[in-house]
């Protein structure tokens, strides 16, 4: 028997399902193709800029993947895409990027960091409890309501949507409290993605320290795929993952909210804990399996660079979906408390993860 969800856990996954533009049921085939094909035209129209770029100059210096984003951006700054094309997005921007996550797999060993070893992820687990920790602190000095400090915190920590709707439930946060505090991630996630290849130029990081500073920093495991394209495969699968150790801090921080009384200001009543599935996600899981596959050479080699290839190109596809589904007006809407406290927050988990770097002495 399928137990029914409570209204108050239903509320949360509608405010969570509610970020996307005009969030609908998954939908048919025919339902995603207009959202698809639109994609699909923003990514041919990036990679004709990229082309022409070579062209001009002899190198691409924004690639494909970047220019997606910004054409998406732009598209959706004058026009808005009708019902119509909401599903296809919507498609293109979660479910494609996550098969994209799935597909790298196929190219990563879990001897890409073993040379890190332990010391690298006591230092994820580290600068994932400090990170949660400072931005509590930060949110409360802010004034901010307990629960909303809280799913700041969480959601910047671990990653992003899926972590505030995991907290949610656990705390008895409502609707109001998850839409507010989810309102930042499609948009810092793009800044993210445009933000910090420059960084790494700025701060002359390897491939390496930029794989771990990005899996440290950026809000999905989609987002950091997009993130380290530009820097390699090296830095890709580094980042991946890192922020896969990240995520799985998930369920640890669940199981501490929802032993560890609430505070009286915030008292509420418990909810029902989150699903697995929403603790660990179908796309890590498919990741992780096609790694082992990959570390015990039960995957061809031959299917290294057409898998790589795949992965790119649907990556870049939902990048132009996240473009077309960014609304910059939801960050004014969320108010400017809750701005400083996630702008505040992010920045303090950035040189929490620079630091960890140099601890580590990280080539």
């Amino acid at each position: 028997m399928i137990a029914k969800p409570s209204p108050a856990s239903a509320r949360i996954r509608f405010a969570a399902d509610a970020t996307a533009p005009d969030a609908q049921p998954a939908p048919a085939i025919n339902g995603v193709l207009p959202g698809i094909a639109l994609c699909l035209a923003v990514t041919a129209a990036g990679m004709g800029l990229e082309h022409v770029e070579t062209l001009l100059f002899g190198r691409a210096w924004l690639e494909s993947l970047v220019l997606a984003i910004l054409l998406g951006s732009a598209v959706r700054s004058f026009w808005r895409p009708s019902r119509r094309f909401t599903a296809g997005i919507n498609f293109s921007a979660k479910t494609l990027l996550e098969l994209a996550v799935v597909l790298l797999g196929a190219s990563v060993s879990a001897r890409a960091i073993a040379g890190e070893g332990a010391a690298l992820i006591a230092a994820i687990v580290a600068v994932v409890v400090l990170a949660i920790g400072v931005s509590y602190g930060i949110g409360r000095a802010l004034r901010l309501p307990h629960r909303m400090a809280l799913l700041i915190a969480c959601g910047n920590s671990i990653c992003g949507n899926s972590a505030i709707a995991a907290v949610a439930p656990v705390i008895g946060a409502d609707s109001k409290e998850v839409a507010g505090a989810i309102a930042f991630t499609a948009v810092l996630g793009v800044a993210a993605v445009l933000g910090l290849p420059v960084l790494m130029s700025l701060w002359g990081m390897s491939a390496t320290q930029y794989g771990v500073f990005a899996g440290l920093t950026v809000y999905a495991v989609p987002q950091v795929l997009a993130a380290t394209a530009s820097a390699g495969l090296l830095a890709v699968q580094v980042g991946t993952l890192v922020k896969l150790v990240r995520v799985l801090m998930l369920g640890p921080v669940i199981l501490m909210l929802a032993v560890i009384p609430a505070p009286a200001c915030a008292s509420t009543q418990r909810l029902q804990r989150p699903p697995l599935s929403q603790l660990v996600p179908w796309f890590i899981v498919g990741f992780l399996l096609l790694m082992a596959l990959r570390t015990f050479g039960l995957v061809p080699a031959v299917l290294d660079q057409p898998a790589a290839h795949l992965a790119t190109l649907l990556t870049t596809v939902s990048m132009a979906a996240l473009g077309l589904g960014v609304d910059v007006r939801s960050v004014a809407r969320a108010g400017p408390r809750v701005t400083a406290a996630v702008v505040l927050s992010l920045t303090m988990l950035g040189l929490f993860s620079y630091g960890a770097i140099m601890l580590l002495a990280v080539a």
